[in-house]
């Protein structure tokens, strides 16, 4: 999104195959990241060599450098095109502003301040005003309490409010029971001679995983790129709900080294890796191994985008493997720890920013955007729109 033609919030890309990138060309002074997931940060050193002003936390800065390194190795090793080079990732690293939650930073004529969005460690909600009004751009946030966060800051109410819509519609299950029932599949199927596999995201599940497995007492092993954004977690424990918790939870698992991979099915157990939606990473090795495997299981642990092997599995029980389509014999199941408010929060949010005097909602990033803002404008009874993409909006 691109505000007064000027300023940039997030430049991201979605992680299907090929990996598709944003569309149109942009030319911002400032850009505005809100976390370090792929899809808000992924293609950001691609603007470097217009010299934009950078402006991010310092978790979201560490994570956005790791993320831009590993999808140049990913796009080589496939023989993709490269979004970026590394000179690109060098000057993304070395110019960007890392700003810390409630500090206020200039950015093209507008005071901006990032606000805890309680999506993943480092991740904002924006808020950008000047003498014209002001906009809150809300992120991926979640508004509930997990092993890994705290819940979201409440925003101030703005002008205009830009509204992620993913959970739209749904109500999550309540947290302790969704967390008994995954610990209660993952004892059964290692009592019954199986192995759980879990492919999580890097990014914040592979950690929130961890720590309901340490907390119930499931050793386990660890595999991929969450070992690896650990490390950068560990530098940053103002932005962690209990880093002591977190260090105990890494400490009680076993880091797999992927050169002695195969030993980690000597015997029934737990392994917890990337890829999270199955699409490369790590857990390709396991289901190579395990899929026709009846006493094994694989225990989705967040959203699977369509396009995905996940997406596949769940939906037509098969996934593909360097050009092969492998039925899975192996069970699958799906344990939605999200990251984003459910459709309650989501509405107890817009609600806010109405009572506080916003006068439009724009409703971004999900499937039932247009719902969202008509569930408001019928609602609430202020203007809603949701834009497609290159709409133009003015206010």
């Amino acid at each position: 999104m691109v505000v007064d033609d000027n300023i940039l919030l997030d430049y991201g890309m979605k992680p299907a195959e090929p990996p598709q990138y944003p569309v149109g060309g942009v030319q911002p002074d400032s850009v505005i990241v809100s976390h370090g997931h792929l899809d808000h940060c992924g293609v950001v050193p691609n603007l470097m060599d217009m010299k934009p002003d950078l402006f991010m936390t310092p978790v979201t800065k560490d994570l956005g450098v790791l993320l831009a390194k590993d999808t140049m190795k990913i796009a080589q090793a496939k023989g993709q095109v490269l979004p970026f080079i590394i000179e690109d990732v060098r000057d993304f690293e070395t110019h960007t502003n890392t700003v810390d939650y409630g500090r206020s930073f200039n950015a093209s004529g507008y005071e901006g301040t990032l606000y805890d969005a309680g999506h993943i460690p480092g991740s904002s909600s924006i808020y950008l005003e000047n003498e014209s009004g002001s906009l809150v751009y809300t992120g991926d946030v979640d508004d509930r309490d997990t092993n890994l966060l705290a819940p979201a800051e409440k925003l101030p109410a703005a002008d205009i409010a830009i509204v992620e819509s993913t959970y739209y519609g749904t109500e999550h299950n309540p947290r302790p029971k969704l967390e008994a029932d995954f610990v209660d599949s993952i004892k059964a199927t290692v009592d019954n001679g199986g192995w759980a596999i879990i492919p999580a995201f890097a990014i914040g599940r592979t950690q929130e995983v961890l720590m309901i497995l340490e907390k119930h007492g499931i050793r386990s092993w660890v595999d991929g790129m969450g070992k690896e954004v650990y490390k950068i977690f560990k530098r940053h424990p103002d932005y962690l709900k209990d880093p002591v918790r977190l260090d105990k939870a890494f400490k009680f698992a076993s880091p797999v080294d992927g050169r002695v991979r195969r030993n980690v099915l000597d015997e029934p157990g737990v392994v917890v890796t990337t890829a999270g939606m199955l699409n490369g990473g790590p857990v390709l090795y396991y289901l190579k191994h395990l899929y026709n495997d009846p006493m094994s299981k694989v225990l989705l642990t967040g959203y699977q985008v369509e396009g995905t092997n996940g997406r596949m599995a769940l939906e037509r029980g098969h996934y593909e493997d360097k050009g092969r389509i492998i039925p899975l014999i192996a069970e699958l199941e799906l344990y939605d720890f999200s990251a984003h408010s459910d459709d309650s929060g989501l509405k107890e949010m817009v609600r806010n920013q109405v009572d506080g005097g916003c006068q439009v909602v724009i409703c971004v990033h999900g499937d039932r955007t247009s719902e969202f803002a008509a569930w408001i404008k019928d609602n609430l009874e202020v203007k809603a729109i949701a834009p497609d993409i290159g709409d133009q909006i003015y206010i």
